[in-house]
């Protein structure tokens, strides 16, 4: 649901917004189906841009929505190379490969060997929280359409993404939960395309001063094979 991937997420700086105005129904049909079509999808490209006091991460890769688990390639941006190599992650458990000359893009098939692993943080990690959200932009079914202006949903202004004209909305307001931040604007802003496909998603998380981005479609979608010895939950 909706409400769930909120107590993630808190609204963020937009590209010039006019609003806040309430949702037509046709835009909250949109805002409601957005994470089911992911997972109708089985899976996105995308490409999660972490900031940090000491510079950001970039993780280019494809998320699985029905396996629930994400894998790509990591590569910092205003930093130096200890965080790059290659990134795979599920709800719970993270596994890194670490890599001196991280490709632009991850292989199709994860190298057999060399991956560590280590529990999914749920607070004060950046990037941990960046991944745990992007498993969330993804549903086994819509939300209710009807409940999400009665729990803050709103629409704040349009934008256009690699030629798509997209409407910019905000999901409903929640508390507080793994890592993200609060404010009085309440939940996570997505772009929103005119079938109800999602573009971006933008963010912020407790342990950043600025938020995450994440955007969908920014290569082709490779499908997604676990690491050895990792079972996807279905």
């Amino acid at each position: 649901m909706a409400v769930a991937v909120a107590t993630f997420l808190v609204a963020s700086g937009g590209s010039d917004p006019t609003g806040p105005r309430e949702l037509t129904s046709d835009q909250a049909g949109r805002l409601a189906v957005t994470r089911f079509l992911n997972y109708q999808a089985g899976g996105r490209a995308v490409t999660i841009n972490v900031p940090g006091t000491a510079g950001g991460l970039t993780i280019t890769g494809s998320i699985d929505y029905r396996g629930k688990i994400g894998y790509g390639a990591v590569r910092g941006t205003g930093r130096d190379t200890s965080s790059d190599g290659l990134i795979q992650w599920t709800a719970t458990t993270v596994f890194v490969h670490p890599m001196a000359n991280t490709p632009a893009k991850a292989p199709a098939r994860p190298p057999g060997s060399g991956w560590y692993s280590r529990p999914l943080q749920r607070h004060g990690s950046s990037l941990d929280s960046s991944l745990a959200i992007a498993l969330k932009l993804g549903s086994d079914r819509p939300d209710n359409a009807e409940l999400l202006p009665q729990n803050g949903a709103a629409w704040v202004g349009q934008d256009r993404l690699d030629g798509h004209r997209v409407d910019i909305m905000t999901g409903p307001s929640a508390g507080p939960s793994a890592g993200a931040t609060s404010g009085p604007a309440g939940a996570v802003r997505y772009w929103i395309g005119s079938d109800g496909t999602m573009y971006r998603v933008r963010v912020g998380v407790a342990s950043a001063s600025r938020p995450v981005v994440i955007d969908f479609d920014t290569q082709k979608y490779v499908p997604v094979r676990p690491v050895p010895g990792v079972t996807p939950t279905r």
